[in-house]
């Protein structure tokens, strides 16, 4: 089953007798906010105009809990997500598309979430709202109840004892900007530097320019030169769990089976008995 699909692709299946429930999460990473921008506003930013047929999907509340000591953007407690999901009017029989504004590390968040919780058929639209090309929408819909009910543990997740133990035994990717694996820098974080035995392999990698994935040939040669093939044991975090789905997705597009550790540097950072490394070596 495909994990991604194309603009061109997704306007003729909603166009088409049995259209996808169509998730709009756009979401910015919160670093902009402590740089004095303006707080992004993503229930805004979809009234202004999104997708026709798509209901709005809010990451810190719908896709997270409250952040704490498992991190800055903790898994949500599954009833609710199961609750949040029927009200966006997902059911198991029914396919999902979700895309955000273009980063596409919000909508690999919901993807992931919805697949580890049992959904068996949801796609990212690839390059997100940059990429589609029709007219977009103001109207808000109101969608017929859900009927999802959410099953933990369909794919990969990692606490921070298995993130360090898959680090010696298989493969941990690091999907943070290299400079923040390598410590020079910390916006977020209480301090900096990774997981050791973690490989750098920074998520905006994959990607083109316009947002869209790499072909998977171009990512499965990437991936395998850090180390990550199918059949070994791979596992990914980032700073909160959000752009580290992303590059779930791209292994995922390379036909890589990988495990989440949704805590990720900002649970493992905010526990000091836990070990850092810095530099650009992984030990």
């Amino acid at each position: 089953m495909n994990a991604i699909i194309s603009a061109t692709e997704l306007a003729d299946e909603l166009a088409g007798a049995h259209p996808p429930v169509l998730l709009d999460v756009r979401w910015q990473l919160s670093a902009a906010k402590a740089a004095g921008a303006p707080p992004f506003d993503g229930r805004a930013e979809y009234a202004a105009g999104h997708i026709p047929g798509a209901v709005f999907v809010d990451l810190d509340r719908e896709l997270a809990s409250a952040p704490g000591e498992h991190g800055r953007h903790p898994l949500p407690d599954v009833a609710e997500f199961g609750a949040a999901m029927r009200r966006a009017g997902v059911s198991s029989g029914r396919p999902v598309v979700v895309y955000d504004g273009g980063q596409g590390w919000a909508a690999a968040r919901a993807w992931w979430l919805l697949r580890w919780t049992g959904h068996p058929d949801v796609r990212v639209l690839d390059g997100g709202l940059r990429a589609w090309r029709e007219p977009l929408s103001v109207d808000v819909p109101v969608p017929d109840e859900g009927d999802f009910a959410p099953a933990p543990g369909a794919v990969g997740l990692l606490d921070a004892d298995g993130a360090a133990a898959l680090a010696r035994s298989g493969v941990l990717l690091d999907a943070r900007a290299g400079e923040r694996y390598r410590g020079e820098v910390e916006p977020i974080d209480p301090v900096g530097g990774h997981i050791p035995g973690a490989v750098s392999a920074p998520t905006t990698e994959n990607v083109l320019e316009d947002g869209r994935f790499r072909p998977a040939e171009e990512l499965r040669a990437r991936f395998k030169t850090l180390g990550a093939t199918d059949g070994g044991e791979v596992g990914v975090y980032c700073g909160s769990g959000v752009s580290a789905a992303h590059e779930v997705l791209a292994l995922a597009v390379a036909g890589i089976p990988a495990a989440l550790y949704v805590g990720s540097w900002s649970e493992w950072s905010s526990d000091p008995e836990r070990p850092v490394a810095v530099g650009a070596d992984p030990q």
